[in-house]
């Protein structure tokens, strides 16, 4: 295992964070994706009214990996969870134990403040990911599908009026 440091994150680490969160895009090959900037993820970490938290890992100085969470809530437990936005670590990296500390970090998190669950998707291309998941003892869930509602569709999803409604 290497040498390495897991902490929160804090408003000095943004600029190191919103890297890895490229980094991460450029590995899922999902790099036009990314359409957010590090002022955004400042406010929405540390705000007025935040609505996630990180996690820095560093090693020798330099940031390395990182994890992205905020609450979710699950209405058949009565409990909120964590729901893990994203977990990465820069493939020179790997295969230190990293992972698994993220991982039981979140768990730590999750069992301190009397939640239910911590759950998150993996692209069903990574099968190093699945199986690293399945081996720290996640269930991958083969008849769960992910559903998401962006830009143009979500606005017209707002708008919509149903018909047969009548005021």
């Amino acid at each position: 295992m290497g040498n390495f440091t897991l902490r929160p994150a804090t408003e000095a680490d943004v600029a190191i964070l919103f890297n890895l969160i490229k980094a991460l895009a450029e590995y899922e090959k999902l790099s036009d994706a990314v359409t957010g900037n590090a002022d955004h993820l400042k406010e929405h970490l540390f705000g007025a009214k935040p609505y996630v938290e990180a996690i820095i890992v560093e090693q020798g100085g330099q940031g390395v990996g990182f994890a992205l969470f905020f609450n979710n809530y699950s209405t058949f437990l009565t409990k909120p969870g964590i729901y893990l936005e994203d977990l990465f670590v820069l493939p020179e990296f790997r295969r230190q134990g990293i992972g698994k500390a993220i991982l039981s970090y979140l768990a730590q998190l999750a069992v301190e403040r009397g939640y239910g669950r911590l759950e998150w998707s993996v692209l069903d291309w990574n099968e190093p990911a699945m199986a690293f998941y399945e081996h720290m003892g996640a269930a991958v869930l083969p008849d769960w599908r992910i559903c998401r509602v962006t830009g143009t569709a979500l606005n017209q999803l707002a708008e919509y009026t149903d018909p047969a409604s009548t005021d």
